[in-house]
């Protein structure tokens, strides 16, 4: 039987399991697919959910990171083998020990883990054919070695998951965390010994940065509210709530910011709610909040002022679909998109009146009025039609800019 001629440039492995140019030419195709590998690793892992649990912003986050870092770990040992393979990533113990936190069972933190696994398994199998890189018993070693990482990594996992769950806190500080985190998810939590009133009104607020805490309390002494504070020293964030038996508006917290010095911070703010259920909800609220604030140029932000924004980077295919259709048609452009950019940023400031955008822009009417046409053509539709969508693209353009 003849054999079949191999592509030009095709390494053959040799006899004790694969040459490293044949591993470097399998990882270097890999990687030229990692977007599609991460989105689809993402969309497995998200899928294995627990149905009695919604999901917690902060750990759907968090997944998507450790996802991108296993898949980079998994890339690394096809070039290094499983003896030179560096330690499982630091972000992806991370994780683990997250899911602890939030309750999510071990049993769902390992079924992601294997079906990752599975699916790069798919994507290495794919590019060894493809490429006719590996066959036979240079495959079978690359496939064993794969395993073996994995194990490594599942018992990284493993470990400190259970360490998280079984940890007890040492601490009077870390006892206080630990009976707020569990009273925030739902747990039936003894509040007599909390110096704080549940069933006022509330207004939550996440802050970081040096000094952070000491701010929080000076707010509210400054507005005359009780104060409910737990310092995350891992996550390097300060919860707060200031409490009491009338509503407090955001607005008049952020008026007196100035007073207590933010400098080098971020600070976000829920909304008023009352009761226990609304405790919880102004919390929420300002988690969202704080990952526009994380992002954005503005050190204190407000729910109310960024709910959809904050809803919208929570919507994966939502910001994904946005960025496809309305910013990476802009980036054909000869620099970039960043006229294209400038000006419908102008023209949606102006409430979409040409004349006031080309006069904040320093040009004529008419100039405008062709970039917008021009820009129409990129998106294949008139601007009239999709101009919401546009508008927020352009956010998502600008937090991604700014955290960058």
């Amino acid at each position: 039987m003849a054999i079949p001629a191999r592509p030009l440039g095709t390494v053959r492995p040799n006899a004790s399991g694969s040459s490293p140019n044949v591993r470097a030419e399998l990882q270097a195709r890999l990687r030229a697919r990692s977007s599609e590998i991460e989105q689809a690793a993402f969309t497995r892992l998200y899928a294995v959910s627990e149905p009695t649990r919604p999901p917690d912003p902060e750990y759907v986050g968090g997944l998507r990171a450790a996802a991108c870092a296993a898949l980079e770990y998994f890339l690394d040992a096809i070039a290094l083998g499983d003896e030179r393979c560096p330690p499982t990533p630091v972000v992806v113990l991370t994780q683990a020990r997250l899911a602890a936190r939030w309750g999510i069972s071990l049993e769902t933190v390992l079924r992601r883990c294997f079906a990752g696994y599975t699916l790069f398994g798919d994507f290495l199998l794919q590019e060894a054919e493809a490429g006719e890189l590996l066959q036979g018993a240079s495959l079978n070693r690359v496939l064993r070695e794969q395993a073996s990482v994995f194990d490594r990594l599942v018992a990284g996992v493993t470990d400190e998951y259970r360490r998280e769950a079984g940890s007890r806190p040492s601490s009077t500080a870390e006892r206080h965390a630990k009976r707020i985190e569990r009273l925030l998810i739902g747990e039936l939590v003894d509040t007599d010994e909390i110096a704080y009133d549940f069933g006022g009104s509330h207004l939550a607020a996440i802050a970081r940065g040096s000094g952070a805490a000491g701010a929080i309390r000076a707010l509210a002494s400054t507005i005359g509210r009780t104060i409910l504070i737990v310092e995350r020293p891992d996550e390097d964030v300060v919860w707060g709530w200031f409490g009491g038996r009338s509503s407090l508006e955001p607005r008049d917290v952020i008026a007196l910011t100035p007073a207590v010095g933010l400098a080098g911070m971020h600070l976000a703010l829920g909304e008023p709610a009352e009761g226990l259920s609304g405790w919880r909800l102004s919390h929420r609220q300002a988690k969202a909040a704080f990952r526009v604030a994380q992002r954005g140029t503005e050190n204190v932000v407000r729910y109310a002022e960024v709910a959809l924004l904050a809803a919208l980077l929570d919507d994966e295919l939502l910001t994904s679909s946005l960025r496809t259709l309305y910013l990476k048609p802009l980036l054909r452009e000869r620099d970039g998109g960043k006229v294209a950019r400038e000006t419908l940023r102008a023209y949606f400031a102006a409430d979409r009146n040409v004349s006031s955008a080309a006069a904040a822009l320093g040009v004529k009417r008419h100039t405008v009025t062709s970039r917008l046409r021009h820009i129409e053509k990129r998106f294949g539709r008139q601007l009239n039609s999709c101009a919401p969508e546009v508008e927020a693209a352009l956010y998502l353009d600008a937090l991604s800019t700014t955290h960058d």
